[in-house]
């Protein structure tokens, strides 16, 4: 067994449940992501027990988004997970972001089995949101199995948890309840760059969310929305 799911294994059993990791009652209930594009596309936010997937190709703001829901779930005191098979998660940035690092889990593996595998576990352990990063092509170990992922949304549902997945392109066959797909729309700089000038920083990524599929609606118009960043990078 590959060392990083054999530590997880060892550390679920001792939490009981994510929702042990609830330090005051619930105050929203709800399952919105907190981004107004996001949640309108969703009809209001995220189901209980739904597999979502958002796809994006490099540098779409896809990963500002996976931090904003984590925000938004932990904001309200719950507790969430993130399997990151692209392991672009810096803990700073997240925190920055509104991340409480106190109610997530990240887990770390080098390979789509085991990330698959991790991502299983903590569905059944009862985290409210587990997101599952794919980072940027190629995926390690390719797209996975249909049936795979079709376990994945049979235990989202039966635990009532959210699953997001996050690829850079489509992976989760025809399990998903709903597909988004984000594209850039439009990049803003700050300074000029080049020899004795300031450096050539990113200050503000515009990225088009749509509506690829979902069960029981119709199209949709696109959606946009606009990451600021105080980091040079998104």
């Amino acid at each position: 067994m590959p060392p990083n799911l054999k530590a997880l294994r060892e550390i679920l059993p001792q939490l009981e449940t994510a929702r042990s990791l609830t330090r005051r009652p619930r105050r929203d209930t709800s399952r919105k992501s907190r981004i107004e594009a996001l949640d309108a596309l969703l009809d209001n936010g995220f189901e209980p027990g739904d597999l979502v997937e958002l796809v994006g190709r490099r540098s779409c703001g896809r990963f500002s988004t996976l931090l904003r829901t984590l925000a938004a779930f932990t904001g309200r005191g719950e507790a969430a997970a993130l399997v990151d098979l692209g392991d672009g998660l810096d803990p700073g940035v997240a925190a920055s972001a509104g991340v409480d690092l106190s109610r997530l889990l990240w887990a770390r593996p080098r390979h789509l089995k085991p990330a698959l595998i991790a991502t299983e576990l903590l569905l059944n352990a009862g985290f409210s949101l587990v997101v599952l990063d794919l980072g940027s092509p190629p995926v390690p170990g390719g797209r996975g199995h249909e049936a795979s992922w079709v376990r994945l949304a049979r235990t989202a549902q039966k635990r009532q948890s959210v699953l997001l997945v996050s690829s850079p392109y489509r992976a989760s066959g025809t399990t998903a309840q709903a597909i988004i797909e984000a594209s850039q729309a439009q990049v803003r700089w700050r300074g000029s760059g080049g020899s004795g000038r300031s450096p050539k920083l990113l200050d503000a990524l515009g990225v088009e969310l749509r509506l690829a599929k979902a069960i029981g609606r119709g199209p949709m118009p696109p959606r946009t929305l606009e990451w600021r960043s105080s980091h040079g990078a998104l």
